[in-house]
């Protein structure tokens, strides 16, 4: 397989201030996307009660944008293989804001549901080409650092979407802070139109192409710890905050003290990981979910101290959200051809592993207790590294 992505010849030169400006733009959208999959997180009442719903039928809006965010990214792409690659990203950039008018006007639960649906569709469309377009727009030695740019986005979004969502909430009720997605969305369409080059598709992407990847050892096993990681990642994270209020008896202020240390550790996280991926990627794809996995340890044995707590969940968010940029670094190492058929299968299983791992963690946390739900994610984190070391055995190897 040759070493790098087929350009056109619009895009042939070296990466340019628009080509970074390409890069800030599509940050800005996965800051966008992301704030607005979590946004309920924090308007799940208000949402309820308008709608005349329960607040666990409010909360089946992240589900159900996680489920489409699976099909788009599978078959999304696979649909408009034809089409250049910067019109395919204004048109999820366009589905974002009929998303975000559906929610804001839906005079019904069913409506809403489908505004939420939209979100989907533009998270997995957006995500499975991101990596693939980034490559076409910098230059190779800069991909790991476009990389962890784009994640700043998404872990900016993780700081701030629930307390934003909340705050808003507050001034201009659910539906204006939803409807902030429709300006920003308009905003990108026209930065994107003016950042991004023409990309042309250098070759059609199918469903049959994005399993097909899966024959390749090295890389199945790749994904495979990829997909752990993120099961063991969310199948605790999911549930911090009841184990800060009941195990570390902290109150709500606090809590909220303790998860925006989380994600602001994270953003610090993704912001450096681009400088050490250059020269050091096997031992950040092994590293990270071990590390990850220790600080899960620590959380069972010293959850009861506060200081520990904080300490152990500061460097957790640290570890965490530079995951995805390792691992999208990676890909761009060993299939540099197929980065749209293996961006679109890695993104489906990400949100599967979301999904998965959240689930079986809250089945643990309410049969077996909060032990038993950080001891599997512990578990899970340890078979990624395990899984990830193999990987770069391979791959040095190969």
């Amino acid at each position: 397989m040759h070493a790098t992505i087929e350009t056109s010849e619009d895009i042939g030169h070296a990466p340019t201030a628009s080509a970074w400006g390409a890069v800030v733009c599509m940050s800005l959208l996965c800051f966008v996307l992301v704030a607005s999959e979590f946004m309920p997180v924090s308007l799940l009442t208000p949402i309820a009660r308008e709608l005349a719903i329960t607040e666990g039928q409010a909360g089946q809006a992240i589900a159900v944008s996680g489920f489409f965010a699976v099909l788009s990214s599978l078959f999304g792409n696979a649909l408009l293989s034809s089409l250049d690659r910067r019109s395919i990203v204004l048109l999820y950039t366009l589905v974002m804001v009929l998303s975000g008018l559906a929610v804001t006007f839906a005079p019904n639960y069913e409506l809403f549901m489908v505004g939420r649906a939209l979100i989907g569709v533009a998270i997995g469309g957006f995500w499975s080409l991101s990596t693939a377009i980034l490559v076409r727009v910098v230059a190779p030695s800069d991909v790991p650092k476009a990389i962890a740019f784009l994640q700043g986005g998404t872990a900016l979004a993780f700081v701030v979407a629930a307390p934003m969502g909340s705050f808003l909430g507050s001034l201009i009720g659910w539906r204006g802070a939803f409807f902030t997605v429709v300006p920003l969305g308009l905003l990108g369409l026209v930065w994107q139109w003016m950042a991004i080059p023409k990309l042309p598709p250098s070759r059609d992407v199918s469903v049959g192409q994005m399993f097909g990847l899966l024959r390749s050892p090295v890389f199945a096993v790749g994904m495979l710890a990829t997909t752990l990681a993120f099961m063991g990642q969310f199948s605790l994270s999911t549930y911090l905050r009841p184990f800060l209020e009941n195990v570390t008896s902290l109150d709500i202020g606090m809590v909220s003290i303790y998860l925006f240390d989380v994600g602001v550790a994270g953003l610090i996280g993704t912001l450096a990981i681009g400088y050490v991926l250059r020269s050091h990627l096997v031992l950040a794809i092994v590293g990270l979910p071990a590390g990850m996995a220790a600080m899960a340890a620590l959380l069972i044995f010293a959850g009861q101290n506060a200081a520990l707590t904080a300490a152990a969940l500061f460097v957790w968010g640290f570890l965490t959200t530079p995951i995805p940029v390792s691992w999208n670094t990676w890909m761009t190492r060993v299939i540099p051809g197929d980065l749209e058929a293996g961006g679109a299968l890695q993104v489906a299983l990400i949100q599967f592993a979301i999904t998965a791992g959240a689930f079986a963690g809250g089945l643990l946390f309410d049969h077996s207790g909060w032990v038993s739900t950080f001891a599997f994610a512990a578990t899970l984190l340890v078979l990624s590294s395990a899984l990830a070391a193999v990987v770069g055995r391979q791959s040095r190897n190969g």
